[in-house]
């Protein structure tokens, strides 16, 4: 796999995956294209479709000398091999020397097995993967490794090209260096109902276009996703998710700086690597000019259920945006969703368990901690273990010596490809429970490629914060990037990027952290004087998550994650049906919210200890038949701490809808509200 030439189009900034800022493309025919390309074509029992996709790429309107065809035979051993008849060399100006190993080192043959052939591009190879490597992915990354364009496009052995389907895929990638364009492909009937004859003498004459109706096509599953979108314009950082590799072009710099196909995966390797191209700042371009033809119906179309079941465990492993396949709250993925970078250097040991502590016992459960420090400096020997002075480098070793998700390195790359999200975490502060992922959720509905939390002052006017980047705006932002452009106006420019106060996230100090711990709420920030860290295991976990009146500030100011979990607060259930707590009353006083309902406690007692005075019909215990959530049918489950309370197995939309539902039969009936629902 080789790229070249001069980069001219590297210094293009493109807002999230808006490509319209680019303009129009040039019409076919009517631009002059400097930039080679590599087809390359996976081939598995093709030996009837091949010649019909090699016949129409030989009919293209792409000058012939800017175009190598690379043939990938994914037969079975020990078959013959799969071979090409001998073309004449290239007339046209000398590729860039190949990257990968010399094509003179693949075997090629000079006999096409397959009578009737059509007509052949100029520049054809035949290569097979090396040997034990089978599977499409295999035999895309052997074609690419030995191919010699500027671009690379893949194409499915069962296409059947427009004239003008390369180019019009090739005059993006003379606009911008980090596109992946994606081919218009329609299904039709196979060969089966088709001779092959007929749509040879199509191809021939100039008329693949009449073949068939556009009635009488099936269109892919993409493009349906493309009208929602504008073409994908709209479609943000999950444009990705509609690369297929049927018909797909990319920069050969691009494909490296993603690392390639993953070779490991036998189906849905074009999803993995559009979801790494994304991570290397790739926009995804559909062009609806770059028509063909699929001759027969799709393996996903005939067979989708078994595509899903097989794919999604792989996927979910490596693509951690997918969310809806990490349901497990506990286990990790080889992929992880954020890595945590705390500094170790200047820290005691103290302030990096206390940091680390806190975010592996957060609710996101695939996160990578990253500990930086100079691990080189530990040395083995005799030594005082008590006065050693690089003492609490050692402590930080031993705490986790145990603990797949945390490492220790030197330094951290300027990026955490692939994985999408990094958090800067200063040691000695302690995000909650639900921090991280919070943090990462606001950064996903705002499209920010950045979210930075302001959490101290130093007396030299430094800033301490914390700090979320998206790893695909950083490698966009350094692939755009000018002498003297300063990376953090680049990510602005096309991604955004915010300021918030740490403690509005519920990130506190660690002394903040451990006192708000221990009296079991999220908004206390009173510092407990000379009180230790959380020990080991004990990190805050305040409340049901981070609240943006975490931390004395109290309200709901600008966007953030959802309360602290107490009654009527943005977090709790009752919060989020819109019960607002007026004063401090108890339940079913006045100046309650439960109150306000008028529902009124049955029961003397405290809440959770009294007993009715009714023969104790009632506890007063939350779900009990005497309080005001036993009367609405509302049973607790577990028995959970004020702030993390679960009423029932009903799920909360139901209940909510009950609520109301009683609210108005109050309004009509001005009756009280039933004992049981």
């Amino acid at each position: 796999m080789a790229g070249g030439g001069e980069d001219v189009t590297g210094g293009v900034r493109i807002p999230l995956n808006d490509y319209g800022v680019l303009g129009q493309p040039p019409a076919p025919g009517e631009w002059t294209p400097t930039l080679t390309v590599s087809v390359v074509i996976p081939a598995h029992r093709a030996e009837h479709t091949l010649p019909l996709t090699l016949a129409s790429l030989a009919r293209q309107t792409y000058p012939a000398h800017l175009t190598e065809v690379v043939v990938v035979d994914d037969g079975e051993r020990p078959a013959p091999p799969l071979s090409v008849p001998s073309a004449e060399p290239s007339t046209g100006p000398s590729t860039a020397p190949c990257a990968g190993p010399s094509p003179d080192a693949w075997p090629v043959s000079s006999a096409w097995p397959v009578s009737s052939a059509g007509p052949v591009p100029e520049r054809l190879r035949v290569v097979r993967p090396r040997d034990g490597a089978w599977g499409r992915a295999s035999a895309c990354a052997a074609g690419a490794e030995a191919a010699e364009g500027q671009v690379i496009l893949y194409l499915d052995a069962d296409l059947v090209l427009f004239p003008e389907h390369v180019e019009a895929q090739m005059r993006w990638h003379h606009l911008a260096d980090h596109l992946v364009v994606l081919g218009h492909l329609r299904f039709v009937p196979g060969l089966d109902e088709i001779p092959a004859s007929e749509v040879l003498a199509a191809v021939e004459a100039g008329t693949v276009d009449k073949l068939f109706a556009e009635e009488d096509t099936t269109p892919q599953w993409t493009e349906g996703r493309w009208d929602q979108t504008d073409d994908l314009r709209a479609a943000g950082f999950t444009a990705f998710s509609v690369m297929v590799g049927a018909t797909a072009s990319l920069p050969a710099a691009l494909l490296r700086a993603a690392g390639g196909l993953d070779a490991s995966l036998v189906l849905g390797e074009d999803t993995e690597l559009g979801y790494r191209l994304a991570q290397a700042g790739a926009v995804f371009v559909p062009d609806r000019r770059a028509r063909c033809w699929h001759l027969g119906r799709s393996t996903v179309m005939r067979r989708e259920p078994e595509v899903k079941r097989h794919n999604w465990p792989y996927l979910a492993e490596r693509v951690p945006v997918f969310r809806w396949l990490r349901r497990h709250p506990h286990r990790t993925y080889l992929v992880p969703y954020v890595e945590v970078v705390v500094d170790a250097e200047n820290a005691s040991f103290e302030e990096v368990r206390a940091t680390v502590d806190g975010v592996l016992a957060g609710r996101l459960p695939d996160v990578r901690v990253t500990v930086t420090g100079p691990w080189g400096r530990l040395r083995g020997g005799r030594r005082d273990p008590l006065g050693d002075p690089s003492l609490d480098l050692r402590l930080m070793l031993a705490c986790y010596e145990g603990e797949p998700r945390v490492r220790f390195r030197e330094t951290v790359p300027d990026d955490c490809f692939p994985v999408p999200f990094r958090f800067h975490c200063p040691p000695g502060w302690v995000p909650s429970r639900g921090t991280i992922g919070a943090v990462v959720k606001h950064a996903d509905r705002q499209r920010l490629g950045i979210v930075s939390l302001a959490l101290d002052e130093r007396e030299d006017g430094e800033v301490v914060h914390a700090r979320l980047e998206r790893t695909a705006a950083v490698t966009r932002a350094r692939r755009c990037a000018r002498p003297g452009d300063d990376l953090d106006d680049l990510i602005h420019e096309m991604f955004g990027t915010v300021w918030h106060a740490g403690d509005k996230w519920g990130l506190l100090p660690a002394e903040s952290a451990a006192n708000a711990g221990s009296v079991g709420g999220a908004g206390s920030t009173g510092k407990a004087g000379g009180a230790a860290p959380p020990g080991p295991g004990r990190a805050w976990t305040g409340g049901s998550g981070a609240s943006p009146g975490a931390g004395g500030s109290s309200g709901r100011s600008g966007p953030g994650p959802s309360g602290s979990g107490r009654p009527g607060s943005e977090g709790s259930w009752t919060g989020r049906l819109g019960l607002r707590r007026s004063g401090s009353g108890r339940p079913g006083s006045e100046g309650s919210w439960a109150g306000r309902l008028g529902l009124r406690r049955s029961g003397s007692g405290r809440s959770g200890s009294g007993r009715s005075k009714s023969g104790g019909s009632g506890s007063g215990r939350p779900g009990s038949e005497g309080s005001w959530a036993g009367r609405l049918g509302l049973r607790r489950s577990g028995s959970g701490r004020s702030g993390a309370r679960r009423f029932g197995a009903r799920p909360l939309r139901r209940t909510a809808r009950l609520l109301r539902r009683r609210l108005r039969a109050l309004v009509r009936k001005d009756r009280p509200c039933p004992a049981s629902v």
